[in-house]
């Protein structure tokens, strides 16, 4: 795969929005993951008391698979962009994925340790507002992450199309 296919490979994953994350085990991509998120924040209102439990483990499993596809979905680009991007940038986009990953796993900690059985509404109400608030910040790391990394790419993709594609870069 010369550099130009790894650029549209990557920048392509992170056009393909589609309403569900894929299985655990497979790649998602940045939008995929925002879309999976983002309808599983918006299920997390409060409800009849007996739909708690079932929401919050909803919500912790969408989180996992975000953090198995995202974690594959890393791989992928810490693998095939580092000729691409040069140490420095790559460096600065790891160091981007750890702070994702770190976000998800304080969230799925979070939503996992959280008892939300037997709280008052008021208990209730402020346990769903700051699980609310966890999942929209990686929501914007992530859709900002998404956004800095496709503008890296757009260069990296002109740079190479006017040197050449075999061209070392």
């Amino acid at each position: 795969m010369d550099k130009l296919e790894i650029i549209q490979k990557i920048l392509e994953e992170h056009l393909s929005f589609r309403e569900n994350i894929k299985l655990a085990g497979d790649s998602v991509s940045d939008p995929e993951a925002l879309s999976s998120l983002t309808q599983a924040r918006n299920d997390w209102m409060p409800g009849k008391p007996g739909d708690t439990p079932a929401k919050q483990e909803h919500l912790h499993g969408t989180l996992r698979y975000l953090e198995e596809g995202l974690r594959n979905h890393f791989a992928l680009e810490e693998e095939l962009l580092p000729p691409i991007l040069g140490g420095v940038l790559m460096r600065g986009l790891m160091l981007d994925h750890r702070s994702i990953s770190a976000e998800i796993a304080k969230a799925i900690s979070a939503i996992g340790d959280t008892e939300l059985e037997g709280l008052s509404r008021d208990r209730l109400l402020a346990a769903q507002a700051q699980v609310k608030q966890l999942i929209g910040n990686i929501g914007q790391i992530v859709e900002r992450h998404a956004s800095d990394e496709e503008a890296l790419l757009r260069f990296a993709e002109m740079a190479i199309r006017e040197r050449g594609n075999d061209e070392q870069g």
